[in-house]
């Protein structure tokens, strides 16, 4: 077990760990729970009548596979997918539909729901060629797959634009998932599969990144192949799963759907296949440091260059890590320690503390200055980490960004809670010292005498 390893996941301190961190909230979980169970009853009702067929619906993806994550930043939703099932006896052809139909129907379905204000359904796109989606106030929307189902052979086929019926069938890729994973060990796979998600959402960009079924497939196959008795914590995991799906993808990119072998479940050209890659790769390389690590705050850090303010940091008062800095303390040639003054203004109102700030309320303009610059020895680097904490931050999905590097830094107060300005110093690649700087907002706020910053200012994003 690395040393890290309470920072992926602790029963005994589950918020404080990049598991929580990267989940939705129970909050959002109900909710979304609530708004596609409304869909789905509207959609059953609604698409009988249009098509005079018998209709059933399945969730499926990554909310039915447990595997959510929260959205990497403020401008993505969460996704959920919710298939619709058009039921006739024989093969998808002996029907009066053809797939277009079908996606006719679901599509105006889905506007008919908008139109409707008593619920927060906000728009429908374009038909995409194999979904319809639809959005919903809080971050969040709605894949919808057409099917056409064979309930007496219990067999499925994908509706799509271009007139085609696809073998596509998402409750065999599920019943294939519970079986390689095992009761066991599946959610310790299931956090696996998150992490990567996350991984991917912050590091590559769109057109690049696996597809998350891609990405559940890789983990489940190579948690598979593990000699698992070698192995205790995520980090470790982590870091062997990693270095098997590389390996693999370099061989042959190719990633055959486990419940149909004609289907290359790699969408990525050459091009980025080759780039995911090396992405991995990068990914293995941090892995590697971060296990090698002399301290949980300095592996951490390393930690954080993969999953960004996700990763937790040790608490100033964690023992184990106290114990950990005083071995490394006695090891190491270069010590600092960073004192932070921090000046909160808002309208008239001024309040200044050193190495904490609060309770103040919303709306302030903060300043973090590093008080004792002066004392930095030649060739460091000041970075700052913004990690945000508490309902009204995970509700908004603003869980913290980078701030960037420098002496002085400024932020907005924004959501109530304590959150924290988390400050590294580094000297040649090495952590020399860090602090957290605990920013404690109330609820209250004053009004300001000037407009508002824009958003990517602000104690958030």
């Amino acid at each position: 077990m690395g040393i890290a390893a309470s920072l992926f996941y602790n029963s005994d301190d589950a918020e404080n760990c990049l598991d929580w961190r990267v989940r939705p909230s129970d909050e959002q979980y109900d909710t979304q729970k609530e708004r596609w169970n409304d869909l789905a009853e509207h959609l059953k009702e609604d698409l009988a009548k249009r098509s005079d067929c018998r209709i059933s619906s399945w969730l499926q993806g990554s909310y039915k596979f447990s595997t959510q994550v929260r959205p990497a930043s403020l401008d993505e939703e969460f996704d959920i997918d919710l298939g619709v099932y058009f039921i006739w006896s024989g093969q998808p052809e002996d029907g009066e539909h053809d797939p277009t139909d079908l996606k006719s129907f679901v599509q105006d379905s889905l506007a008919d729901y908008v139109g409707d204000d008593t619920n927060d359904a906000s728009g429908v796109d374009e038909p995409r060629a194999k979904c319809s989606r639809i959005h919903f106030d809080g971050n969040f929307h709605i894949d919808v797959p057409a099917y056409h189902l064979d309930d007496g052979r219990d067999a499925r086929s994908l509706a799509t634009s271009e007139n085609n019926w696809d073998n596509s069938d998402p409750k065999a890729i599920y019943a294939w998932w519970k079986v390689i994973t095992g009761q066991v060990d599946r959610a310790r796979c299931r956090r696996l599969v998150r992490y990567l998600k996350m991984w991917s959402a912050l590091k590559i960009e769109a057109d690049g990144r696996p597809s998350s079924i891609l990405i559940t497939v890789l983990v489940a196959d190579a948690f598979d192949g593990l000699d698992r008795d070698q192995f205790t914590g995520d980090d470790e995991f982590l870091r062997e799963v990693v270095s098997k799906i590389a390996s693999r993808l370099g061989e042959d990119a190719e990633v055959q759907n486990p419940a149909n072998t004609k289907e290359n479940l790699n969408r990525l050209n050459s091009e980025k296949s080759t780039a995911l890659v090396q992405k991995l790769d990068e990914l293995l390389s941090i892995a590697d440091r971060a296990l090698a690590a002399s301290t949980k705050a300095a592996s951490a850090e390393i930690w954080s260059e993969a999953f960004d303010h996700f990763f937790p940091v040790p608490e100033d008062d964690d023992e184990e890590e106290a114990v950990l800095k005083e071995h490394s303390r006695a090891l190491a040639t270069i010590q600092f320690n960073p004192i932070v003054s921090v000046q909160a203004s808002t309208g008239r109102h001024t309040y200044r503390d050193t190495d904490r700030i609060g309770p103040i309320p919303k709306g302030c303009d903060i300043k973090f200055t590093l008080a004792n610059a002066h004392q930095l020895p030649a060739g460091t680097t000041v970075s700052w980490m913004v990690r945000n904490s508490g309902k009204e931050a995970e509700l908004k999905n603003d869980l913290g960004h980078r701030v960037g590097t420098g002496l002085t830094v400024s932020r907005d107060s924004e959501y109530r809670g304590t959150h924290h300005m988390d400050v590294a110093v580094h000297l040649n690649g090495l952590l020399i010292g860090r602090k957290r700087i605990p920013v404690e907002i109330t609820g209250m706020g004053f009004p300001k005498r000037n407009p508002a910053k824009p958003a990517w200012n602000k104690f958030r994003r």
